[in-house]
């Protein structure tokens, strides 16, 4: 009789530890952010700046952020288009080995392209072959960030882009926000005047 008292008492701390994790349920929803993750999101470079070679910085997706990567290009313009075409070709090259090691990605569609304002558009425009709001997100919050401050977005805050249907241009502006939560962040962008 005492051994099975005492296997029964044995039994029930057994199982009273192995269901007490510590942790209550609760029937409100909990956004604790993404899980975590190995990735450095950082990058060394693996080779040296070639001579007569400019470098550029591009906004690349690591952890649902966007993080600023360093890359060598072989031209350096001021020409608005010209800076933006050379952006937009690293934004759409598949990230090296160093920089998938890193946790890094892009979202930017491969067959994107960019060109000036047409006739009737406001100053420093920029024209994609696909609406703005068509893109993926993280791929717009790429472009977005990656454009401005640079001579694309002649060094303002905000970039002006325009799809290829001709319809008006808007002004999309590089936010914490939109640095932080590429993913979810409001990147509607809002008229010119």
């Amino acid at each position: 009789m005492r051994r099975t008292l005492r296997s029964a008492a044995l039994m029930l701390a057994l199982v009273g530890s192995a269901t007490a994790c510590g942790i209550r349920g609760t029937a409100v929803p909990v956004d604790a952010g993404g899980a975590p993750s190995r990735a450095s999101c950082v990058v060394r470079p693996a080779h040296a700046i070639p001579s007569g070679a400019a470098t550029v910085t591009v906004q690349l997706e690591c952890t649902s952020q966007l993080v600023p990567v360093t890359r060598a290009v072989a031209e350096n313009s001021e020409d608005s288009v010209a800076v933006a075409r050379v952006l937009l070709e690293e934004l759409r090259k598949v990230p090296s080995n160093e920089e998938v090691e890193a946790g890094m990605s892009t979202g930017v569609p491969q067959r994107l392209t960019v060109s000036g304002p047409r006739p009737g558009d406001p100053a420093g425009t920029l024209r994609l072959n696909r609406e703005p709001g068509e893109l993926p997100q993280v791929g717009l919050a790429q472009l977005v960030c990656t454009y401005a401050g640079t001579a694309a977005a002649d060094g303002k805050r905000a970039v002006i882009l325009g799809g290829p249907s001709g319809g008006t241009p808007k002004s999309y502006a590089c936010t914490d926000e939109i640095r932080v939560h590429p993913d979810s962040a409001d990147i509607a962008g809002s008229p010119v005047s």
